[in-house]
């Protein structure tokens, strides 16, 4: 009897044993797991330029210096859009030291900091080129934006996409590329479907907010959607305009009247649009809240001399832009713009010298310079003017006395002949750094998207403003550039300041930590 207690003593103490050390087992890897956890989510947090809180007491920094500081590494997504019908996506990480210039002449090739460049996506979007981008408002309370894309066939696709930094995984192997760039696909990258609103050529699309789109396109009609469900709340016609100077009748082939919505801009207050459109030398103002036409301006001869509009030019808008309070907007032209005041009256004109086609317009998202508006132009240049201050050179004055408009001061330039650059800038976007510092991307024809730093001190040089053309004065920084091997028509960009799941971390950190474990063990 003794004995088999004893013996039932012992196999209980065994059997304790046993279970203490597999519970030993069982919690390593969920220690060097939360372990791992921690340390990327502190490597995160740097590179996400979120500053991690220290226990010690440290003095906290002045918000002043706060909002002009630039982050650790700054991770951008570019999508561009392509003749090819290519729609690609790719992330660029650059980091401060490139930004502020912290690397001297000094310092080697090797150890110097690029912007490291990862492929997130590529898809076969559409049936014929890509014409058009929109992105909806970025938001703190998910991880994704939607993307919406245009084509001359009719078609708006819809895309889910991902606004957390690629994150490069052990298990995950490389892909090769032949461009050398590495390759990280993100699952939540993926197709939403297609919109079938319109029955002609997509020409421009935006989302005023997270739950509306509004689409433009060449059937002079405006379609107001609904992201809820993607159903089409109501639609702004806007009127065909009469042949001039064209057959009619029975001689004339059915479409050959140029009709149609070349653009439009949205008030900030939400409450008012601008459009443009195809042999018309007007724009149509519109009320947002009814839905119905607000007015009617019509391009005088003043305006069109002014922009270059000779006698036998469409005298059409072809692009139009808010600046960021809604005080003036401006019309663009084929070689030409004209700035407008909230009352609809011509404050400024820019014509580029030598003259050129222009092919993008942007204004400058700064509290110091809020007139500030960017043009793109066909010889590869980025002009900087000032719509609130006039030229003070004698030729423009000349012209001043015959046209009555007066030409906005030219400010700078970036890129252009001067740089070595001649190819078209088809289309560029702006990124915020801080309150000083600005990111401009920009997507030539010939597949080259190239990144410039720029900052508002380089502004207020006494050689603003005193130079025109090639030998104006010559801003921003070239950090690198990227090759997509398609002839871009379209791009837009954003910043990716999203957050992984939690779940989704947990679950790589732990086969990380798994597939260690087994190394070490073998």
């Amino acid at each position: 009897m003794a004995k088999r207690k004893r013996d039932t003593a012992e196999g209980a103490g065994t059997a304790k044993s046993l279970k203490s050390k597999k519970e030993h087992v069982a919690s390593t890897p969920k220690q060097a797991a939360t372990k791992e956890i921690a340390f990327r989510k502190s490597k995160e947090g740097a590179v996400n330029g979120n500053a991690v809180a220290s226990k010690s007491k440290t003095p906290v920094i002045e918000a002043a210096e706060d909002r002009d500081a630039v982050r650790d590494t700054t991770t951008v997504q570019v999508i561009t859009g392509s003749y090819e019908r290519v729609l690609h996506g790719f992330a660029a990480a650059i980091p401060r030291s490139l930004i502020t210039g912290q690397d001297d002449a000094s310092t080697p090739e090797t150890d110097k900091s690029k912007i490291e460049f990862t492929d997130t996506f590529l898809f076969n979007a559409h049936a014929s080129s890509i014409r058009c981008l929109a992105l909806s408002p970025l938001s703190d309370e998910t991880s994704k934006v939607t993307l919406a894309t245009g084509s001359t066939d009719e078609r708006i696709n819809l895309y889910s996409i991902a606004t957390t930094p690629p994150v490069a995984s052990k298990l995950k192997p490389t892909l090769p590329s032949l461009h050398g760039a590495s390759i990280t696909e993100n699952p939540k990258n993926k197709e939403l479907g297609s919109l079938l609103h319109h029955s002609s050529n997509i020409t421009a699309l935006y989302f005023p907010t997270r739950s509306k789109l509004l689409s433009a396109a060449g059937d002079s009609t405006i379609a107001i959607t609904r992201t809820r469900d993607w159903t089409a709340l109501s639609t702004i016609k806007a009127p065909i305009p009469k042949p001039q100077g064209r057959p009619s009748g029975d001689t004339a082939g059915p479409g050959e009247v140029p009709s149609g919505i070349n653009d439009f801009a949205v008030h900030p207050s939400m409450k008012l649009m601008v459009s443009v459109g195809k042999g018309e030398k007007c724009m149509r103002l519109w009320n947002l809240v009814t839905g119905k036409k607000a007015g009617v301006l019509n391009f005088g001869r003043d305006i069109l001399t002014a922009v270059g509009e000779g006698r036998f030019g469409s005298g059409e808008g072809r692009r139009v832009i808010w600046d960021k309070e809604g005080e003036e907007f401006a019309v663009g032209f084929e070689r030409g713009a004209v700035v407008f005041s909230i009352d609809s009256k011509p404050k400024a004109k820019i014509a580029p010298l030598p003259k050129t086609k222009i092919h993008q317009m942007h204004y400058l998202p700064s509290g110091s310079h809020p007139a500030t508006l960017l043009v793109s132009t066909e010889d590869g240049r980025v002009l900087l003017y000032d719509t609130s201050s006039t030229s003070t050179n004698d030729e423009v004055a000349t012209e001043k006395s015959k046209d009555d408009i007066p030409s906005s001061r030219l400010v700078a330039q970036i890129g252009g002949p001067a740089a070595g650059m001649t190819g078209r800038v088809k289309d560029f976007e702006i990124v915020t750094l801080s309150e000083t510092s600005f990111l401009i991307i920009t997507g030539s024809s010939d597949g080259t998207v190239r990144f410039w730093s720029l900052n508002v001190a380089e502004l207020k040089g006494d050689d603003a403003g005193k130079a025109q053309g090639f030998t104006a004065l010559q801003v921003g920084k070239l950090l690198g550039s990227y090759t997509t091997g398609t002839r871009i028509t379209c791009l837009k960009a954003f910043p990716m300041t999203g957050k992984p799941d939690q779940e989704e971390e947990e679950e790589v950190v732990e086969k990380e930590a798994a597939s260690s474990s087994e190394d070490e063990s073998e």
